[in-house]
C-alpha cells in the first residue's frame, strides 16, 4: 500500500474508475426518462432487443479494443472509449499527433503524446460542436431536408478518412494495398459489415502484408549479402 504507484497503474486505476461513471451515467438517462415520464418499457421488449443487439455489440467491442490499444495506448484509449467518436476523430488525432512528434505507439513518449492528443481533441470538439449547435440551429433546421445538403452531409466521413489515409498511403502505398483490397472484397461480400469489424480485418491483412514484405526485403537482403561475400572470397 506504501509503494509508489507508477503511471500506468494511475491510468488503469482512473479509467476504469471514469469509465464505470460513464457507464452508469448513461444508464441513468433512460432510467429517469422512465420515472418522470412514470412509464416503463416491457421486460420482454428489453430482452428481445438485447438478444439482437448484445452479441453484435460484444464482438464490436472486443475488436475495437483489440485494434484501438495497442495504437493509442492506455491512457488514450480511456479517453477515447468515455468520449467516444474514436475511429472519426480520436484515432486520426492520436496518429497524427505522434506521428508529427516522431515517436511511436506503445512508447512511453507515444503514450503521453497520445494521451494528450485526445483529451485536447475531446475538448475542442465539445467547443466546437457546443458553438456549432448555438450558432447554426436555425441553418440546420432549414437544411434538414434539404438533398443538396444531405448528400454533403452523408460525405463527410469518407471526405475525412480519405484526406488522412491519402497521406498514410503516400508515404507507405506497398502497405496499403493489400488491406484496401481486402476491405473492398469484405464490403462487397457483406455491405452491412460494421466499421469495427472492418477496421479488425484490415489491420490484421496489413500486419500479414507487412509481414511478407517485410520476409521478402530480408530474404533480398540476405541474398545480396552472400553474393557479395561469394564475390569477395571468389577475388582472394
Amino acid at each position: 500500500m506504501g509503494r509508489d504507484r507508477n503511471y500506468f497503474d494511475r491510468v488503469h486505476t482512473w479509467g476504469a474508475v471514469w469509465n464505470y461513471a460513464a457507464l452508469t451515467m448513461m444508464m441513468l438517462v433512460p432510467v429517469m426518462m422512465s420515472i418522470v415520464l412514470k412509464t416503463w418499457p416491457s421486460l420482454g421488449i428489453i430482452g428481445k432487443v438485447v438478444a439482437t443487439l448484445a452479441p453484435l455489440y460484444w464482438v464490436t467491442g472486443i475488436i475495437e479494443v483489440v485494434t484501438y490499444v495497442p495504437m493509442l495506448g492506455a491512457g488514450g484509449t480511456y479517453l477515447s472509449f468515455v468520449t467516444g467518436n474514436i475511429s472519426n476523430l480520436k484515432l486520426p488525432c492520436g496518429l497524427n499527433a505522434m506521428e508529427n512528434a516522431r515517436v511511436h505507439p506503445n512508447t512511453e513518449e507515444g503514450e503521453v503524446i497520445s494521451t494528450i492528443s485526445i483529451a485536447v481533441s475531446s475538448l475542442t470538439t465539445t467547443a466546437v460542436i457546443a458553438v456549432g449547435v448555438l450558432a447554426f440551429a436555425k441553418v440546420f433546421d432549414s437544411a434538414s431536408g434539404n438533398p443538396t445538403f444531405n448528400a454533403a452531409f452523408s460525405n463527410v466521413l469518407p471526405a475525412l478518412f480519405g484526406a488522412l489515409g491519402a497521406s498514410y498511403f503516400a508515404k507507405h502505398w506497398k502497405l496499403g494495398i493489400a488491406p484496401i483490397i481486402f476491405g473492398v472484397i469484405v464490403l462487397l461480400i457483406a455491405p452491412a459489415t460494421g466499421v469495427g469489424i472492418l477496421m479488425f480485418v484490415t489491420i490484421i491483412t496489413s500486419l500479414i502484408a507487412a509481414f511478407i514484405i517485410y520476409k521478402g526485403l530480408w530474404y533480398d537482403d540476405f541474398k545480396a549479402a552472400r553474393a557479395k561475400k561469394k564475390a569477395a572470397k571468389a577475388e582472394k
